[in-house]
């Protein structure tokens, strides 16, 4: 769970940072939370992120670990699959930290942004907030 948490912070604080970098580049207004077309464009660069993540990460296992990684994680809805896939890869790769920062440089070098508030929003779109 302490795994989870802490990928929910990390991965809410790069999809934020990119969504506010995103409006400003477009010269709009900060996103705001009671705003569901904010929401859904916040769960946009969540679902990209994560599949980024997954793509860079899960080359780094051997093609054994990479099987029963995709059976251990197919079933449930897509967000949900993509958050156990990064929990998983945090718990085996030893320097998956590093290579998430590699991941976040590279996705926030692209139009993106930051703003943060109170519990995650992930948590939150998750159930758990």
């Amino acid at each position: 769970m302490e795994v989870r948490e802490r990928l929910e912070e990390a991965i809410d604080y790069v999809c934020l940072e990119a969504l506010v970098r995103e409006r400003r580049t477009r010269g709009l207004p900060p996103p705001a939370a009671d705003s569901d077309a904010d929401r859904r464009e916040y769960t946009r660069h969540v679902q990209a992120f994560l599949v980024l993540l997954e793509h860079d990460l899960a080359g780094a296992l051997g093609a054994d670990d990479r099987r029963k990684l995709s059976a251990a994680n197919g079933a449930g809805d897509e967000p949900a699959r993509l958050m156990s896939v990064q929990v998983a890869l945090a718990r085996k790769l030893p320097d998956y930290w590093q290579r998430f920062d590699d991941a976040r440089a590279r996705y926030l070098a692209e139009p993106a942004a930051s703003g943060r508030e109170g519990r995650s929003l992930l948590a939150r779109l998750f159930g758990r907030g």
